[in-house]
């Protein structure tokens, strides 16, 4: 099983535009809901390919009645808050500029952050192979949040996949003990003080997360593909060409895929890049189907050519 925790979950509206123009009235072709955060769509994008999961979540007010609804038959564990569950607007455009408005959410108390953290210890204590802890932190929790699931996660034994990004990445990179970072270029380059161009820095950067006791790094590159680097090994893997819709959630459908059962990191590699590629292909958060997913469609490389520059992946024959 593999459990999620989304500290900051959202609900998620979509609005589809043919081109956002600030300053003027624009005509929405299409609108959706969904239920959202990196976590919960992690789960969503799992429970719908099979993969037995379960969310952790809190939700408080109008929009965590909403944000229940919406999670339909997922299995979770919500966790009450006074304050009110966020919602997020992302505007996408015909072709696939997407425009997100995230709002910063509920404030939690100290006995709401231990209240989420003691449902974590409850779920961990079933031993779940992976737990995947991602998103934003509402305000109170704490910047040392994830290091405080890290160490719960080590406690029971339970491999930690974390996905986040700013002071908690950081924070949690430093303590160590993390299965799986999964940070896009944005996020490495945040992190590290300097912005890759080339595959061999993208490695030597995601390493450096290694160097404090942490297991691999999953590097998402948006249209260029992923990296995924392990103390002695990398690979760069890249999907087809599709037209993109929308970009949201694209990186947390990449965990799910990676997270799905496999037997080599390669496969692991290629589940992530053919569930990313099927998500920027559908509009809003709309996790794909089994039947999006094409993994033999990925192209994966062993040991990519260090010199290779990031801008070029996208033409590599």
């Amino acid at each position: 099983m593999i459990l999620t925790l989304t500290p900051n979950p959202s609900v998620d509206h979509t609005l589809e535009v043919d081109r956002l123009t600030r300053g003027e009235v624009l005509r929405v072709d299409a609108t959706r809901a969904q239920a959202g955060g990196k976590g919960v769509n992690v789960a969503r994008a799992l429970h719908l390919a099979g993969v037995d999961t379960r969310a952790i979540l809190p939700v408080g007010g109008g929009g965590g009645a909403e944000l229940t609804a919406l999670l339909g038959d997922l299995p979770r564990v919500t966790v009450p808050i006074t304050g009110e569950t966020r919602a997020n607007v992302a505007i996408t455009e015909a072709d696939g500029t997407t425009t997100k408005l995230n709002a910063p959410g509920p404030t939690l108390s100290p006995a709401e952050t231990d209240s989420l953290l003691a449902a974590l210890e409850d779920e961990l204590s079933r031993r779940p192979e992976w737990i995947v802890a991602s998103g934003s932190l509402p305000a109170g929790a704490g910047e040392d949040f994830y290091v405080r699931v890290a160490g719960l996660a080590a406690e029971y034994g339970v491999s930690l996949a974390l996905d986040t990004s700013g002071k908690p990445l950081e924070a949690a990179v430093r303590a160590g003990s993390i299965s799986l970072a999964k940070p896009n270029l944005e996020e490495l380059s945040e992190l590290t003080g300097r912005t890759p161009a080339t595959v061999g820095e993208v490695v030597a950067a995601a390493r450096e997360l290694l160097s404090s006791g942490n297991g691999s790094a999953l590097v998402t590159l948006g249209g260029h593909g992923a990296i995924l680097v392990g103390p002695e090994h990398s690979w760069w893997a890249r999907g087809p060409r599709v037209r993109t819709r929308s970009t949201v959630g694209a990186g947390d459908c990449a965990l799910a895929g990676f997270l799905t059962p496999a037997d080599s990191p390669v496969d692991r590699l290629r589940n992530a890049v053919a569930w990313g590629t099927a998500a920027v292909s559908l509009p809003g958060t709309t996790i794909p189907a089994p039947d999006d997913v094409e993994p033999d469609a990925v192209e994966v490389v062993t040991e990519p050519d260090p010199s290779w520059t990031l801008d070029s992946l996208v033409e590599r024959p």
